[in-house]
């Protein structure tokens, strides 16, 4: 009887966002173990975004998810945990989590209050996400390309996504806390625009964010079929994003799928900068604005620094993208 193989334990238990920030780091430790089951502490809903974060042979980076949100309490059925990496935060309360696991060797930053991780790398405050993460794992041994950002492309077919999405602008307005949700008569007056200039527009968003959707599409005078909020899963929001023309969003999961997508983007930053969190500056289809300060990025309320972002920034954004390729240095508003 053959043994089961070993258990590579990642945690990361996050957003969209966060998981298509770690797929240099996600694709760094397959190549490091190998033979090992690498299995990704993550919340289930991510798994269609996860198929797409490949290897070199096509193959899908990691093994299995394992249904986790937050700092809840790992499942001890994972098996034998020879490798634990935490990817979800500095600690201790994380590293706490997997050390619970009895994990053979740890990956994690130093912690001073967790003697296992004392040989690990000291966080640094500000460090872009990609990085940080690859950083982390160099010290331990795992080589990382924080370049590896890519992810492959579901089709509108195969996702049942309309045919006219290809080539159009998508607009993304909702985001998951109110400080980082630009005002919806200001989207709205970015449609009209847009189809003045003899665009099509789609509308995207989650379950909860249909009603913001409708009022923009009603405020711009597109089409009832232009608003898919509420209409698709991870893989066919997936599509749609690769198949766009560009794409504008705020700090959203959405605007990491446009990186990994390499799909040309303006993405709005209001209480965190892009130095942490935007698009790397060598994929220079990317224009990002931003108005230089930091606010509480759970926020019930916009933040003052998006506020400052106007219609026309994002309709400049918009023509240079067009007249030739953005800079993913923060334009100033």
């Amino acid at each position: 009887m053959t043994p089961d193989p070993p258990v590579l334990l990642v945690l990361r238990a996050l957003g969209l966002g966060d998981l298509l920030t770690a797929a240099p780091a996600l694709r760094g430790l397959r190549r490091a173990f190998p033979e090992h089951r690498l299995q990704l502490a993550a919340p289930r809903g991510l798994v269609p975004a996860l198929e797409l974060i490949t290897g070199a042979d096509g193959k899908a980076t990691v093994d299995g998810i394992l249904d986790v949100r937050g700092l809840d309490a790992l499942p001890s059925e994972v098996g034998r945990v020879a490798v634990a990496a935490n990817l979800h935060g500095r600690g201790p309360q994380s590293h706490r989590l997997l050390l619970e696991l009895r994990p053979e060797r740890l990956l994690a930053f130093a912690h001073p209050d967790v003697q296992e991780s004392h040989a690990g790398a000291h966080w640094l405050a500000g460090e872009h996400e990609v990085h940080r993460w690859c950083r982390m794992l160099a010290h331990g041994g795992v080589a990382c390309d924080p370049r590896a950002l890519d992810i492959g492309r579901p089709t509108l077919r195969e996702t049942r996504m309309p045919a006219a999405a290809c080539g159009a602008t998508v607009l993304h307005p909702g985001a998951a806390s109110g400080a980082r949700r630009w005002p919806a008569d200001r989207w709205a007056a970015l449609a009209r625009a847009e189809l003045a200039g003899g665009r099509r527009v789609l509308v995207t968003g989650g379950a909860t964010e249909v009603d913001l959707a409708e009022r923009i599409a009603t405020g711009s005078g597109l089409r009832s079929d232009a608003v898919l909020a509420g209409r698709t899963g991870l893989r066919a929001l997936a599509a749609l994003v690769g198949a766009a023309g560009r794409v504008v969003c705020g700090d959203t999961g959405v605007g990491h799928l446009a990186t990994a997508l390499r799909t040309p983007s303006v993405l709005l930053f209001g209480p965190v900068g892009p130095q942490e969190w935007g698009p790397p500056p060598e994929r220079p289809w990317h224009r990002v604005l931003w108005n230089g300060r930091h606010g509480d990025p759970h926020g019930e309320t916009p933040d003052s620094g998006l506020l400052q972002i106007r219609v026309r920034d994002v309709l400049r954004a918009l023509e240079l993208l067009d007249r030739e390729g953005a800079a993913a240095a923060p334009v100033p508003v």
